[in-house]
């Protein structure tokens, strides 16, 4: 075969279009192992929820939370290749950005809506001082 025709015989293969990317590239056995994580973290909290492991609501929160993190993590090392070597790290910098940023809008949006139910809804009891609340004692209306 001619070196015109042969990519090896130019140092280079020309597959890639001209990029090289030092990211890893995962094998078959990577994508089952990202497929069975996932599916194991999406069992174990449909089982606590399923069979009412915990009595406390709070506490299946908390574990369901958990492991979607745990879940995100697996995606994106199996599935999306990400780690902190990828693009001189920018990659991984700004998906935590992302993170950071949904996480702060997730917060601040449940803690308005909180105080919005708490305060505003008709029907709900109000804190209000009780000087407020209570009709003055000894005014007569004379």
């Amino acid at each position: 075969m001619s070196a015109q025709h042969n990519p090896a015989a130019h140092g280079h293969d020309h597959s890639h279009d001209g990029h090289h990317d030092d990211g890893p590239h995962s094998t078959f056995s990577g994508y089952m192992i990202g497929f069975f994580l996932s599916i194991i973290l999406t069992a174990i909290p449909f089982a606590v929820v399923m069979g009412d492991v915990f009595e406390n609501r709070t506490t299946t929160v908390v574990v369901i939370a958990f492991f979607a993190v745990v879940q995100i993590i697996v995606h994106m090392i199996y599935f999306l290749h990400m780690n902190g070597k990828i693009e001189g790290g920018w990659t991984l910098m700004s998906t935590i950005f992302t993170i950071v940023f949904v996480a702060v809008t997730l917060a601040g949006t449940l803690w308005v809506m909180y105080h919005m139910n708490a305060n505003m809804m008709p029907g709900h009891k109000h804190t209000a001082p009780a000087a407020a609340t209570q009709p003055a004692q000894g005014h007569s209306n004379h």
